[in-house]
């Protein structure tokens, strides 16, 4: 219990967010794509998600946390608890189809926003992942859009 309230209380706040959301991102992608997609093997279950920028057309590739959702993988747009929704959730809405890597797999996928009924039963699964998320949520004032990755 003490990791998970550690968790929520450091990843959740603003100052984290804000110097996290620059440096991780990047790093992220760097060692994600230098391990071949191996984790480090003590982190949540991470993925490169690449979107096609809805204004510029270009490929815009970030890591993002997972679910497992049967056969289908569940991404949060949470954009570390910040007001607005991440620029990528906003290309997922104009142009679904993406490619997923995760671990050695890269795939195309078709997204799709989550059901009211499929948000209540992924929330609580995303919270167990990274506790932070309870606290964006909270803080942001916006409902935290969960899309669902399947096979295209």
């Amino acid at each position: 219990m003490f990791a998970k309230d550690l968790a929520e209380k450091i990843g959740g706040s603003r100052l984290f967010a804000a110097v996290a959301s620059k440096v991780a991102p990047p790093v992220d992608r760097a060692l994600y794509r230098w391990l071949g997609g191996r984790t480090l093997g003590a982190g949540p279950p991470t993925l490169l998600l690449t979107t096609v920028g809805r204004r510029t057309g270009r490929q815009r590739t970030v890591p993002l946390l997972y679910v497992r959702d049967g056969e289908r993988l569940a991404v949060a747009a949470s954009n570390w608890g910040r007001e607005r929704h991440p620029e990528w959730s906003e290309n997922l809405l104009s142009n679904p189809l993406v490619w997923l890597q995760a671990g050695h797999t890269r795939r195309r996928c078709r997204a799709r926003l989550a059901t009211s009924r499929e948000r209540e039963r992924l929330w609580p699964r995303f919270i167990e992942l990274w506790p932070a998320y309870e606290s964006y949520r909270r803080r942001c004032g916006r409902e935290i859009r969960i899309f669902l990755l399947e096979d295209a």
